[in-house]
């Protein structure tokens, strides 16, 4: 099993003169739940290179055991500072394609059109794929075969407008990603804010917020495995 985990290179917070970048839980998570799974991970960014990281999201507050297994985890750590360009990776090589957010990749990702190529490339090819918190609005340009939206029609959610309020950015963002989802046709749910949510429709599988992001590495998993007894 070969995974992809796509990460922003975006480390600019709208005009606060704060930084973000990626969510480390959001990226923590996933990235163990594949590898004890013991898949092969190859992490990519549109810049390559260290991703930049959100330095709230490694606050005592937001670590969990998983972000502190990373920060005690030379090997992870030192992959994470080469990742691979993101037009230099293929859907063929990997089984599967995970998205963590953050708020870094409302400002790339989602206007990235080798991202946007990418997901695409993946479903005509039949292979699942999961976004989880901010991640889910980098599908904002995303389209099926026929030129509609991919969200159009299929049961979504994603970081939800009272999250973003709660965390004092909704005029921050470029975007908000519980109403993006909304306009272009997708059926959005949400959970309490910050508690699990994941959601899936077929091939994609999306998450609210960072609590989300083990449950939809798990659902993935599961996804992967079925296939492969198929």
């Amino acid at each position: 099993m070969k995974v992809l985990m796509v990460l922003t290179s975006h480390d600019t917070l709208g005009n606060t003169g704060r930084k973000t970048g990626f969510w480390l839980e959001e990226f923590a998570a996933p990235y163990y739940r594949f590898k004890d799974a013991g898949a092969e991970i190859v992490l990519a960014s549109p810049k390559g290179g260290q991703p930049p990281l959100d330095p709230k999201s490694n606050e005592p507050a937001f670590q969990t055991d998983d972000t502190r297994r990373f920060d005690a985890d030379a090997d992870a750590q030192a992959q994470l500072a080469a990742t691979v360009r993101l037009d230099s990776v293929s859907h063929a090589d990997f089984d599967t394609v995970f998205y963590p957010g953050g708020h870094g990749p409302m400002w790339d990702l989602a206007e990235d059109n080798d991202s946007a190529a990418l997901i695409e490339s993946f479903l005509g090819a039949g292979k699942p794929i999961a976004l989880v918190c901010h991640a889910p609005g980098v599908l904002r340009h995303v389209r099926t075969p026929e030129g509609r939206p991919l969200v159009q029609g299929k049961k979504v959610t994603g970081f939800a407008n009272s999250e973003e309020a709660a965390v004092g950015l909704t005029e921050v963002v470029p975007f908000l990603v519980e109403d993006e989802l909304q306009a272009l046709g997708g059926s959005f749910s949400k959970g309490d804010d910050w508690a699990p949510h994941v959601v899936r429709d077929g091939l994609l599988t999306t998450g609210q917020n960072p609590a989300s992001s083990a449950p939809a590495a798990a659902a993935l998993l599961e996804q992967l495995a079925a296939r492969a007894k198929r």
